[in-house]
């Protein structure tokens, strides 16, 4: 867990490298959603996707767009459960677009609009979100880190408006077998080894540029499949998510089948927080009563997230499989692994910072 003093000002010192050792509360409750998830088969949500009447105060209708669309920055996963936890049954599963679109519920309730959530990494050839949403203006939120709304400010702006996650759970891992010495991404700069990210990831650029990496060790190439890392035998470093790839390629990546070490980007000084919805700066004053609305159900998702996830999980595993290279039971316990309250990841009641 990342240590505070006093509240949202983190202890940034280096901290030693994390090895996946399992968590038999975790792995008992990835198990147990794959055998729901298989008894119950592959299909989507059936049914209609129009909303049902409002419910008192949650009456969104009139006030927000109808749908409400989330742009997600990767693959559907854990880390965007807020949003799903608010799509209601009658959902429907769009495999061709990669999106998802139904009632806008919060507690079972109706607000009266529909919500559609649509994957985005790969989905959508690696665009950003603040990119996407200029392209189409029916996006209503966008997910986003702050260093990329920094970086877009003077071309693509957009305005935070919401950060589900306490901290940024991107991590570089390596095979601790193979390299006993690494226990640090500083200890993978001092050597020549190679080290696969996305291209355009604001992060590298501070990584390198503070001497932790060198320029010529990393290569931008990395398209989000296991198979790079094990092909070369763990003798390269791969940009991951704590929260997901640990757990994926010691118990789902055949090929693998064992632990993996890794840190924290955060932890070498690099604070960011993960997911922040956020909105186009021009579209911030239309739609400020929408904003005053919802913000409040999306951090009351977040919280019921953490709480109950089993119903948001088993809608991304549903939408993931169709979506992401990942198998269901791989991405269903991923989930449950990140939704575990861990080094204050999420924002949850007595999380740290």
């Amino acid at each position: 867990m990342v240590g505070t003093g006093t509240r949202g000002r983190p202890d940034l010192r280096p901290r030693p490298a994390r090895r996946e050792r399992g968590n038999r509360k975790v792995t008992l409750l990835a198990a147990a959603l794959c055998l729901a998830l298989v008894a119950g088969g592959c299909g989507g949500g059936t049914g209609s996707a129009s909303a049902p009447p409002a419910s008192g105060s949650l009456d969104l209708k009139g006030v927000c767009p109808d749908p409400v669309v989330v742009q997600t920055s990767w693959f559907p996963q854990s880390e965007h459960g807020s949003v799903y936890q608010l799509v209601g049954p009658g959902y429907k599963i769009d495999a061709g677009h990669k999106r998802v679109t139904g009632p806008l519920l919060v507690r079972g309730r109706s607000t009266g609009v529909n919500i559609q959530v649509r994957a985005g990494g790969p989905a959508v050839g690696f665009q950003s979100s603040a990119a996407l949403m200029y392209q189409d203006p029916s996006i209503t939120l966008g997910m986003l880190n702050p260093d990329q709304i920094i970086q877009l400010s003077r071309t693509q702006p957009v305005v935070g408006v919401v950060a589900p996650l306490e901290l940024d759970p991107q991590i570089i891992l390596w095979d601790p077998a193979r390299h006993p010495d690494w226990h640090t991404i500083a200890d993978i700069g001092q050597t020549d080894a190679k080290v696969l990210y996305f291209q355009g990831n604001t992060y590298m650029d501070y990584l390198i540029g503070s001497g932790i990496l060198r320029r010529r060790q990393v290569d931008g190439s990395y398209d989000g499949s296991p198979s790079a890392f094990v092909a070369s035998g763990g003798r390269i470093a791969v940009q991951a998510y704590a929260t997901n790839e640990p757990y994926l390629y010691q118990h789902e990546v055949k090929a693998w089948g064992r632990p993996v070490a890794y840190q924290l980007v955060y932890d070498t000084g690099y604070p960011n927080y993960a997911n922040v919805l956020t909105v186009r700066a021009d579209k911030k004053p239309a739609l400020a009563a929408c904003l005053q609305r919802l913000v409040p159900l999306i951090q009351q998702a977040q919280a019921e997230f953490m709480a109950t996830p089993a119903t948001a999980i088993d809608l991304i595993v549903r939408e993931a499989t169709r979506s992401s290279p990942w198998t269901r039971c791989a991405i269903s316990a991923s989930s449950a692994t990140a939704a575990t309250p861990r080094w204050g990841t999420s924002t949850w009641p007595g999380s740290a910072g």
